[in-house]
């Protein structure tokens, strides 16, 4: 599936981008920065499964 698979690389770009800022702010996870990024992540985690669980099972 192409949204599945575009969803996917989002969802690791975003987990790229969080490592790096936590790197960037000396593993301070309270950063707002870091935080943003999070919740940018979280989000496409939560469209993943939103989309994944709409499915009917075979």
């Amino acid at each position: 599936m192409v949204m599945s698979l575009e969803l996917k690389n989002q969802i690791e770009k975003a987990r790229h981008n969080l490592h790096m800022l936590v790197e960037h702010n000396e593993g301070r996870f309270g950063h707002p920065d870091v935080l943003q990024q999070s919740m940018v992540l979280d989000e496409l985690i939560n469209e993943y499964n939103r989309m994944h669980l709409s499915k009917p099972r075979a």
